[in-house]
C-alpha cells in the first residue's frame, strides 16, 4: 500500500474540481477579471464559444492531448488539474508528459509509480525537481493526481548538457525537415521577439534548433501504443502550426490531426475581446483547437524592464 503524506497545500479553490471541468468559483489571478472573454471557451474548430461539457468530448476522444499554459497563472494550472483529475477518474489517460521534468529524471520515473513517498519533499527529490525553474505547488497535483491514479509519468524536456550539446551541433535529419523556409524564418523571429529583440542573429539559429529539439523529444517521449497521451507544457510549445503536433505527425505516419487536441489556456489582453485574434496562427493551420481564457497575472512588460 503506498503512504503518502501531502504537506504542501493544493491550489486554493472554492470547491474541488475532480467532478466537474468547470471555471473556479474565484479566480486566484485577478487582473482583467471583468474582461468579457474570460471563462469563456473558444473552438477555432467550430469558430464559436462552447461550453466545458461540449468540449469534453473532443478532449476525451483524443488519442494525444496537449494541455498548454502560462507557467506563473495559478488558473492554468487550476484547470488542468481538473481535466487531469476527471480523465483519469474516466480511465482515459494511459500516460502523462510533463515539459517541467528532464531527461536526468527519466530513471527514477521508470520506478515512480512503485516507490513510497513520505512527502512532497521526498517526491521533489526523487523527481529531480527544479523549483527555482518551476513552482512546486503549481506541478505537485498535477503529479500526485498521475500518482494515485497510476498513470506513467515521463520527461518531456532535454538537460542542460544536452542544449549545451545541440547548441553547437548541426541540426538532426529527423528535426530539419519538419518545416519549410516560411516557417523556419517565423521561428527565427519568434526567437527574436521573445527575447526582445536583444540577441544576436547569429543566435536565432542555436537557439531555434534547441526549441526544436524539445519539441522532438516532447512528442517522442509522448508516444504511447494504446490510449491518450497527455502533455503539460507552456503554449507555444502545443502549437498546431508551430509545435509538438508537427513532430507527432512526422514520427507516425498513420497519425492524423484530427486525433491530436491542443487546448490553451490563455491570459486575455486589455481591449481585445476578438477571440480569433488570440490564436495567432501561422499559416493556414490554427495554433489551437480550444482556448480557454482566463484573467492575467501582470501586464508589465518584461522587455522594457531590460531596456
Amino acid at each position: 500500500m503506498r503512504i503518502f503524506v501531502t504537506v504542501i497545500a493544493v491550489l486554493t479553490l472554492s470547491h474541488p474540481l475532480s467532478a466537474q471541468v468547470d471555471n473556479p468559483e474565484n479566480w486566484q489571478s485577478v487582473l482583467y477579471a471583468d474582461h468579457q472573454l474570460v471563462g469563456k471557451i473558444w473552438s477555432s474548430r467550430e469558430q464559436q464559444f462552447i461550453s466545458p461539457d461540449n468540449l469534453w468530448p473532443s478532449l476525451i476522444s483524443a488519442s494525444y492531448l496537449l494541455l498548454g499554459e502560462k507557467h506563473d497563472n495559478p488558473d492554468h494550472h487550476a484547470i488542468q488539474l481538473a481535466v487531469i483529475e476527471r480523465l483519469i477518474s474516466d480511465g482515459a489517460v494511459s500516460q502523462m508528459t510533463f515539459e517541467m521534468l528532464e531527461s536526468n529524471a527519466s530513471e527514477p520515473l521508470s520506478r515512480f509509480l512503485e516507490t513510497e513517498f513520505a512527502s512532497d519533499a521526498a517526491m521533489q527529490e526523487f523527481l529531480y525537481w527544479d523549483e527555482q525553474g518551476w513552482d512546486w505547488q503549481f506541478y505537485g497535483p498535477l503529479l500526485r493526481a498521475a500518482y494515485d491514479g497510476s498513470v506513467p509519468v515521463t520527461a518531456g524536456n532535454i538537460s542542460l548538457e544536452t542544449v549545451r550539446a545541440v547548441y553547437g551541433a548541426p541540426t538532426p535529419v529527423a528535426i530539419a525537415d519538419i518545416f519549410d523556409a516560411e516557417t523556419m524564418a517565423k521561428l527565427n523571429s519568434d526567437i527574436d521577439e521573445s527575447h526582445c529583440g536583444m540577441l544576436p542573429e547569429s543566435q536565432f539559429p542555436p537557439m531555434v534548433r534547441v526549441q526544436q529539439t524539445r519539441d522532438f523529444t516532447m512528442a517522442k517521449n509522448l508516444r504511447v501504443p494504446d490510449g491518450m497521451a497527455v502533455l503539460l507544457a507552456g503554449n507555444y510549445h502545443v502549437r498546431h502550426d508551430l509545435g509538438v503536433p508537427n513532430y507527432l505527425l512526422a514520427g507516425d505516419v498513420q497519425l492524423e490531426r484530427k486525433d491530436i487536441v491542443s487546448l490553451a489556456l490563455l491570459e486575455v489582453v486589455a481591449d481585445e475581446n476578438e477571440p480569433a485574434r488570440y490564436l495567432e496562427q501561422f499559416g493556414a493551420q490554427p495554433a489551437y483547437d480550444y482556448i480557454w481564457f482566463t484573467p492575467a497575472v501582470s501586464d508589465e512588460d518584461y522587455c522594457d524592464s531590460l531596456r
